[in-house]
C-alpha cells in the first residue's frame, strides 16, 4: 500500500495553499453572511458551498465569530488596497484626494455585500468598542492627515487642523456609502464624488458670507 502523499503542484507551498484556502473561505463566507445574516448562516452550508468538510473551515477559523470578524477585516483590507492602487503614482495632493474619494465610493457601490457585513458587525458585536471599519479608518487616517498637513504647509488649504479635515471628509464618504446602500445611489458615484469634493474644496458660502462665518459659528456654540 502506498502511504506517500501525492506530489504537490509545482511552484506551490503549503503556506501558499493555506493562504489561498483562507481567502476562498472568507470570500464565500462574506456572501453567505450578507445573504442570510450572522445568526442564520450555518457553517455546514458554507462547507457545502466550498465543497469541503467543516473541519477545513474550523482549522482556519475556530468559531463563527472569528470567521465573521476576519471577513469584515478582509473587506477593509481590500478597500485599502483599491484606494492605494487608484492613488499610486499621483503626486498632487488634491488629485490624490479626489481619486481616493472616488475609489472609496466605487468600491462599496460594486459590492453591497461588503456594506452589509459592516452593518451586521455593529448589530451583532456591540461588545466591540471599536468596529473593524473604525480600526482601519484610524490607520488610513494617519496618511490622509499627513497629506492635509503638507498641503496646509504649502499654503494650498486653509489653516485648519488636519485631523478636523480628515474627520469631516471621512464622515461624508462614510455617510454617502450607507445612503447608497439603503436608498440606492441617486447618481453615479463619480458624480457623487465630484459633489463632495466641490463642497469640501469650494464651500457653499459666497465671499461676503464667508467673512461672517466666524461670528455665526461662535453664535452656535457647543451642543447642549
Amino acid at each position: 500500500m502506498n502511504t506517500q502523499s501525492p506530489p504537490r503542484t509545482k511552484g506551490r507551498s503549503p503556506a501558499r495553499d493555506d493562504e489561498s484556502r483562507r481567502e476562498e473561505i472568507l470570500a464565500t463566507a462574506t456572501r453567505l453572511f450578507a445573504e442570510q445574516g450572522f445568526n442564520d448562516a450555518m457553517t455546514q452550508e458554507l462547507a457545502d458551498r466550498l465543497g469541503v468538510g467543516k473541519g477545513t473551515i474550523y482549522r482556519h477559523f475556530p468559531s463563527k465569530r472569528e470567521l465573521f470578524l476576519a471577513a469584515a477585516d478582509r473587506v477593509m483590507r481590500l478597500l485599502s488596497a483599491e484606494v492605494e492602487t487608484n492613488i499610486a503614482g499621483v503626486e498632487d495632493g488634491i488629485e490624490r484626494l479626489a481619486r481616493g474619494v472616488t475609489a472609496f465610493l466605487a468600491f462599496f457601490a460594486r459590492r453591497p455585500d461588503y456594506v452589509e457585513l459592516l452593518i451586521q458587525e455593529r448589530a451583532h458585536f456591540k461588545d466591540r468598542t471599536r468596529p473593524t471599519y473604525i480600526e482601519h479608518r484610524e490607520v488610513r487616517g494617519r496618511k490622509w492627515r499627513q497629506l492635509y498637513a503638507e498641503m496646509k504647509e504649502a499654503g494650498r488649504i486653509r489653516d485648519l487642523d488636519p485631523e478636523q479635515i480628515s474627520d469631516v471628509v471621512g464622515n461624508l464618504i462614510y455617510g454617502t456609502m450607507f445612503t447608497n446602500y439603503f436608498a440606492g445611489p441617486g447618481k453615479p458615484v463619480a458624480e457623487q464624488a465630484r459633489d463632495i469634493l466641490e463642497v469640501v474644496f469650494r464651500g457653499i458660502l459666497s465671499d461676503a458670507e464667508r467673512a461672517r462665518l466666524a461670528d455665526v459659528v461662535a453664535m452656535v456654540g457647543p451642543a447642549a
